[in-house]
């Protein structure tokens, strides 16, 4: 019953429908939510697996793929990287002029042409190196979770046993939650740390993670806005990332 609770009150506070909210929900509508929402809490690591092929399945629909320059860069910089810490990896590049990049726990990692007309390859794979960090920790799984979460409580999606029920456009729309995004301090500084040991293994410029983080701070008023927001908004000392990272490159260099 407690957790029954729960989920109602998680419902009533991500729709903003409280007891002074401004929408007025009737009992049976509550209840639909709820329902959903308790499907949603309770989705096992192979639905959020199955949940994220399916999302990033319908974002390359939607998105036009690069096979072209972008791709064949893209390519050669992650030449041989198959698999991470047994979690098989999978790239794609979007053409879109938004600098951005996001990674699914199902090891898909999407890049965004406009990130990559704005970092160099030693850079490039250091980004990747952040999101492929979000993934082994298990960052985007929870981030998939939470997204799937709000998408049920806000009756973007219906409470289907199956992740497989789930119709294309809400697919769409859970998408868009879930790249929106954004994960704490504490994640953004451990996947920081996974990106520069990632790249400074591969032999790349120990201050290629250095160099794009602060590329992305000095850009962050700017209007290409997308991925700076992801990644800090939410810290207004953000430049402290960079700086530990720079510290970091410093003593790999000593």
């Amino acid at each position: 019953m407690k957790k029954i609770l729960s989920i109602v009150l998680a419902v009533t506070m991500l729709t903003g429908c409280g007891v002074l909210g401004r929408v007025n929900w009737n009992q049976a509508q509550l209840a639909q939510a709820a329902s959903a929402a308790l499907t949603a809490a309770s989705i096992s690591d192979a639905q959020i697996i199955a949940l994220s092929q399916r999302t990033v399945l319908e974002q390359d629909l939607m998105n036009k793929i690069d096979n072209g320059a972008y791709a064949q860069r893209l390519a050669r910089v992650l030449a041989g990287i198959t698999e991470v810490e047994g979690i098989p990896i999978n790239f794609k590049v979007y053409q879109k002029n938004e600098v951005n990049a996001f990674a699914c726990g199902d090891g898909s990692i999407r890049v965004y042409s406009g990130l990559m007309d704005l970092m160099n390859d030693d850079e490039l794979l250091a980004i990747i190196g952040h999101e492929i960090g979000h993934v082994v920790h298990q960052d985007t799984k929870r981030a998939m979770k939470n997204a799937y979460l709000t998408a049920a409580a806000r009756g973007v999606i219906g409470a289907a046993g199956s992740v497989g029920a789930i119709a294309s456009q809400a697919l769409g729309d859970l998408g868009e939650m879930y790249i929106s995004s954004q994960f704490s301090q504490k994640q953004e500084f451990a996947a920081d740390d996974y990106g520069f040991q990632f790249s400074t293994k591969l032999g790349r410029d120990p201050y290629g993670m250095y160099n794009a983080l602060n590329k992305l701070v000095k850009m962050a008023g700017g209007s290409q806005y997308t991925l700076v927001q992801k990644m800090f908004s939410s810290h207004p000392d953000s430049a402290v990332r960079a700086e530990r990272i720079k510290e970091k490159a410093d003593n790999y260099t000593k």
